[in-house]
């Protein structure tokens, strides 16, 4: 097993794993125990009381931060015309349609971190949905990658939007932004995102629909929310 470093050990040291913190506390204890050198990504996560076994209780969707997540994205738009033109203005970084999509089967390219598609173009990608699928690069309308509007798609992301879905396990995972943030954006990201989520509850969830909520730096140690901070 691996040693943990001394730095994570000291953060580890300034959290009290027994206590639930509220959101400022929180979020100043994660920018606090943040151990890289680099600008950290903060994350969060929810545990949440459903079945991912059952298709009525799987969340999936996407958010747009108020403050954005401090992370740039490159974004490949398939479409055509005058969706194409609009998607290139706003500052998609490719643009094509059927040549992109023989250019991802024929030369195994992912130089891109998200794709959003047209309904016109989604027969001809879904024969290489199982490429696709597994890198988590399929378009899928309930996160906003497939739509009639790519160009605001695009915009949307620029701003910060973040797709999320339940794991196998039940929980939910997402950035909230970066250790340079400061904590007043850190905690309207972090508000938005969990009230967003906390919207979803579907109807056969019974009971208690949260477990559990946390955040972290990279490589940092968890600080635990407390649920009483968010509108549940």
């Amino acid at each position: 097993m691996r040693k943990a470093g001394r730095k994570y050990v000291e953060a580890k040291n300034l959290v009290d794993s027994t206590k639930l913190y509220s959101v400022s506390e929180a979020v100043e204890l994660v920018k606090k125990t943040t151990t890289t050198k680099f600008d950290s990504t903060i994350d969060f996560v929810i545990k949440l009381n459903v079945d991912p076994k059952k298709a009525d209780q799987q969340l999936r969707g996407s958010l747009v931060l108020p403050n954005g997540t401090g992370k740039t994205k490159r974004v490949l738009v398939l479409a055509k015309g005058a969706m194409a033109d609009a998607a290139k203005a706003a500052g998609a970084t490719f643009v094509g349609a059927d040549d992109m999509i023989e250019k991802i089967q024929n030369e195994n390219w992912f130089d891109y971190d998200v794709i959003v598609a047209t309904p016109d173009m989604m027969p001809a990608l879904g024969k290489i949905g199982r490429v696709l699928g597994p890198k988590g690069l399929m378009p899928n309308p309930k996160t906003g990658t497939v739509t009639t509007d790519p160009a605001k798609a695009v915009n949307d992301i620029n701003k910060g939007m973040e797709s999320f879905k339940t794991d196998s396990y039940g929980n939910v995972h997402g950035i909230i932004g970066k250790a340079s943030f400061t904590e007043k954006a850190l905690e309207e990201n972090l508000r938005y995102a969990i009230n967003t989520i906390l919207k979803l509850k579907p109807s056969t969830v019974k009971g208690k629909f949260v477990k559990s909520m946390s955040i972290s730096s990279t490589m940092g140690p968890s600080v635990k929310l407390d649920q009483n901070s968010f509108d549940i």
